[in-house]
């Protein structure tokens, strides 16, 4: 990653620690290689990540990070008290988005907080210059699936899920939502 990519990043991770209570065992799905995790030391008691561009499983000793797609990578049977996907919706095909809020559902602990960010539409044009002049890597713009950030409160809908919380920051190019499953 280049510097602009991990302070994109690092602004995202801060943004999700504030929803993220002490002692949470934690879901990362997107986790690429467990930073989020490593900056978190000391405030969550565990975390599981999962990333398809990881090759192997990677034990950080207070998380784990699997290899694959969620909820496939995921050990059965475990459960968190949040999830996060951070920059990783508007990765999601359309037709496996509503599949995407059930598996959370079933991952997460009752009144357990899913903490997504996603980048407002004109972030791919602003990404498209950053990367024609090197200032940051691909990012996976060709998997943005010209994603709505409004969408994800339908997406993460009752029964299921109540939002807590939304939010836009970096002057509206980002949105954070969190909510809470019923």
């Amino acid at each position: 990653m280049k510097a602009l990519d991990k302070y994109l990043q690092g602004v995202r991770i801060k943004k999700a620690r504030k929803f993220v209570q002490k002692n949470n065992s934690v879901l990362d799905i997107g986790s690429v290689d467990g930073v989020m995790f490593e900056r978190w030391k000391g405030h969550i008691s565990k975390g599981l990540g999962v990333d398809p561009t990881l090759n192997q499983v990677i034990d950080g000793g207070f998380y784990k990070l699997y290899p694959g797609y969620f909820p496939d990578a995921c050990p059965k049977g475990e459960t968190f008290d949040a999830i996060t996907l951070l920059a990783v919706l508007e990765h999601i095909p359309t037709s496996q988005q509503e599949q995407l809020a059930k598996d959370c559902f079933a991952y997460l602990n009752p009144k357990g907080r899913l903490i997504i960010t996603v980048p407002s539409p004109q972030v791919d044009t602003v990404l498209e210059v950053l990367l024609k002049f090197r200032l940051i890597e691909g990012m996976s713009l060709e998997e943005h699936y010209g994603y709505k950030p409004e969408d994800t409160e339908r997406i993460f809908a009752a029964p299921h899920f109540k939002l807590l919380h939304k939010e836009t920051f970096q002057l509206g190019l980002n949105n954070l939502f969190v909510f809470e499953r019923l």
